[in-house]
């Protein structure tokens, strides 16, 4: 029954973090954000958190004694939050090549996938959580039937692992076309400019033209392969903030960075979601 209420709680407060972060990225890009990793308006990353705290200040008496001091807790939730997100953010990168978030930009970031500011943020929000919103669903508990839980875990359960599966797979295809994408579009890159390099003189206007083709080819790829990405992989690619590429096995040949790319298929996605 412990582990079925714990399930449900994690959907509950994966759903939350999935409805502040969208709040949250509508408002910052004037437009709205579908985030979160899998297909389902859920977070997963905030659940986990949220149950991690809400077990360790129920197994540990002294975290949940009014004596605790409030710093106490904002420390504990401000590393647990680095901790999980920078885990988080190197997991997804080795399986997928991509980040759903990078701070590069921000100040006193690691790696680009933590940043102090946004660490306090969390940390501030965990001293809330711990004070109101964890003894809010503790209080729910006592009212609620254990076979209710039960139920509703095995619901989440087999929802939970249909979109897990569904997005792994959407987003498999998805990596697979962007990196034939990249490889493509860097063959004929090299290939222009092996043309243009061989000959002994070449006049601007030759190579202005060669410039101009490669563009043209450019637009073509990206508007063939936005074209036939299904929904589920369309909203992914939205949700992802950096491809991360594969290191080239030719170092000399010419290539065209993949965030260039990456960005053209979102901009082409969101051109095609403007017209429906």
């Amino acid at each position: 029954m412990v582990i079925a209420q714990y399930f449900v709680e994690f959907i509950f407060y994966s759903f939350l973090g999935w409805v502040w972060e969208s709040i949250y990225c509508s408002a910052k890009e004037k437009k709205w954000a579908d985030r979160g990793f899998l297909f389902g308006p859920i977070c997963p990353i905030y659940g986990s958190c949220v149950v991690a705290t809400s077990a360790l200040f129920s197994a540990l008496d002294f975290l949940s004694s009014p004596d605790f001091p409030i710093w106490g807790i904002f420390i504990i939730c401000y590393l647990g939050s680095a901790v999980a997100e920078y885990a988080t953010s190197w997991v997804l990168e080795k399986r997928f090549h991509a980040r759903w978030w990078d701070y590069s930009t921000m100040p006193l970031n690691l790696n680009g996938r933590i940043c102090v500011p946004v660490s306090i943020a969390f940390g501030l929000a965990g001293v809330a959580i711990v004070k109101y919103l964890i003894p809010a669903v503790e209080g729910i508990h006592s009212v609620v039937n254990p076979s209710v839980y039960e139920v509703l875990a095995i619901i989440f359960a087999m929802i939970f692992g249909a979109d897990y599966a569904l997005t792994e797979a959407s987003l498999s295809a998805l990596l697979k076309d962007v990196e034939k994408m990249h490889e493509e579009f860097n063959l004929k890159a090299q290939q222009s400019y092996e043309k243009v390099a061989s000959a002994p003189k070449m006049i601007e206007q030759k190579i202005q033209e060669e410039k101009e083709q490669a563009e043209m080819r450019h637009n073509q790829l990206v508007k063939a392969y936005a074209d036939r990405l299904s929904l589920n992989q369309k909203r992914i690619l939205l949700g992802i903030k950096k491809f991360i590429p594969k290191k080239p096995e030719n170092l000399e040949e010419v290539r065209i960075p993949l965030g260039n790319m990456t960005a053209a298929l979102s901009e082409r996605v969101r051109e095609l979601r403007k017209r429906k």
